[in-house]
């Protein structure tokens, strides 16, 4: 159990009792922890100086090539796991899904694609959209064509896109499973693209050899943008499309920035706006509405709804736009999602609560209560961005959230918390052993991340009980809370 044991403690400050009290807990309970195996990341939390909020993003590394050449299996290959879609049959892939990957100790994200051909129509042309889109957004491009096939047209047209977009591209010349396959690698020489890389992405055959190539060509170091304190605070508002996330941007904005129209998905690209709210300047950035399938939206819409998970990432906080006078569904709960798992501070809105009727409003505030049970912890707002009803609400919400993703709370009264958490509710004994929390330190902000050092491992639902009581006593409302668990033995004693 959290305890300093029977050691006779210093009398604390007259000035602050109960401050000092906690540094002395502090004090016995880091003394503790020398008699565990600690290492350098873990000395370096307990450090607990936060460091600088950075923006900075991985380098992208999209798979492009016509259908059926391979590209998923490779993306598996890459990532070593099977995330993405394989069958033997072209045009499986279409959406673009991004993954991070490694290699050679540098991250990057892996970018996969549906097949690029020309002269499409109809949901061909959606994906063929969202290739050229992603060849847009990609830092390096691998070019994987079929070598048991040789190049085709459309190879040749994809080749003439690559050296349009001017972005350096290396060439994989897949389905290689032998010295025959070797041979009819070397013909790719004439796309003009450089030295073919012959790969079995099904047998994993010459993928290093593809991949130190491509971290040749990769950037090393990519923008990074050091957050000042004063800085205008991001908002990213998002949510499904036509929930009226543009609407809302003009009423705050007092004037008509973006546009407006009932079409769904009228805008495209996330548009960065500075407005003034009582007197503070604030960036927002409007996003086009998420989509789920591929079969409801054109090539555009990819490459927007790639660009709206990027301004979540960007951005500081989310305002989740839900439209009150329909069901929840399934898009709203993605984008929660989306938001949380980016560690973004979050506000849920309401918007058109005045389409909803007295008499509906109880059973209304019944059901969103059951489906977001989750996110009880999240400030929301029920509001009408047509009309302006509520809004003055909103930016109260905004302020009370992003408090909670900067704030710090001490590693004294952080400790304190957690002694008198265990003292009351100890972790259930497991196998005759009951895990003890050693130590606890608040490891950064933006979001809040806790580190616990452990003698055990903490089950899920005791988890689960810290984070309620770290809300119940110090607020974060509005912020996601992560909490890690170290689980560390003594040191044996030398003889």
């Amino acid at each position: 159990m959290l305890g300093a044991g029977d050691t006779e403690l210093p009398a604390p400050h007259e000035s602050d009792p109960e401050e000092s009290l906690d540094e002395i807990r502090e004090a016995a309970l880091r003394a503790g922890l020398e008699a565990y195996e600690l290492t350098e990341e873990d000395l370096a939390a307990l450090g607990g100086e936060p460091e600088p909020l950075v923006e900075e993003a991985l380098p992208t590394l999209a798979i492009i090539g016509r259908p059926n050449v391979g590209k998923s299996t490779l993306v598996n290959r890459i990532i070593g796991k099977r995330l993405a879609v394989v069958e033997d049959k072209p045009g499986v892939t279409r959406d673009r899904v991004s993954y991070p990957a490694e290699w050679a100790g540098r991250d990057f994200m892996l970018l996969d694609t549906g097949g690029w051909e020309k002269n499409v129509t109809g949901i061909d042309l959606s994906v063929a959209q969202a290739a050229e889109a992603a060849i847009d957004l990609a830092d390096a491009i691998v070019f994987v064509v079929d070598a048991s096939v040789g190049a085709t047209a459309t190879d040749e047209q994809v080749v003439r896109l690559l050296r349009k977009a001017d972005k350096p591209v290396v060439l994989a010349a897949n389905k290689v499973d032998g010295p025959q396959g070797e041979l009819e690698a070397a013909a790719l020489w004439n796309l003009g693209l450089g030295e073919p890389y012959p790969v079995s992405a099904l047998h994993g055959r010459g993928t290093g050899d593809l991949l130190d190539a491509a971290m040749a060509i990769l950037p090393t170091e990519m923008p990074q943008v050091e957050v000042a304190e004063d800085t205008p605070r991001r908002i990213a508002l998002v949510g499904r499309p036509n929930v009226g996330k543009s609407q809302l941007l003009n009423n705050l904005a007092g004037e008509n920035r973006v546009v407006v129209h009932d079409l769904a998905g009228t805008t495209r690209d996330p548009v960065d706006e500075t407005v003034e709210i009582d007197g503070r300047p604030f960036v927002l950035v409007d996003t086009a509405g998420i989509r789920r399938r591929v079969h409801q939206t054109k090539g555009a819409d990819f490459y927007a709804s790639l660009r709206t998970q990027t301004a979540i990432e960007r951005a500081e906080i989310a305002l989740v736009l839900m439209d009150a006078s329909v069901p929840l569904s399934e898009q709203d709960t993605r984008v929660l999602s989306q938001v949380v798992d980016a560690g973004r501070s979050l506000v849920l809105v309401f918007n058109k609560w005045d389409l909803v009727g007295e008499d509906e409003r109880f059973l209304l505030e019944r059901s969103i209560e059951k489906d977001l049970v989750q996110l009880t912890w999240a400030p929301r707002v029920n509001l009408s961005a047509l009309t302006g009803w509520h809004t003055n609400r909103l930016m109260p919400a905004v302020d009370l959230a992003l408090s909670s993703w900067d704030q710090r709370i001490s590693t004294g009264k952080l400790n304190s918390f957690l002694g008198e958490l265990v003292a009351e509710h100890p972790h259930p004994v497991r196998g005759g052993k009951q895990p003890k929390i050693l130590f606890g330190t608040q490891a950064s902000t933006r979001p809040p991340r806790f580190v616990l050092f452990a003698s055990g491992f903490l089950e899920p639902t005791y988890r689960r009980f810290i984070e309620r009581r770290l809300r119940e006593t110090f607020g974060f409302e509005g912020t996601p809370i992560q909490i890690s668990v170290r689980v560390r033995e003594k040191r044996k004693k030398q003889r």
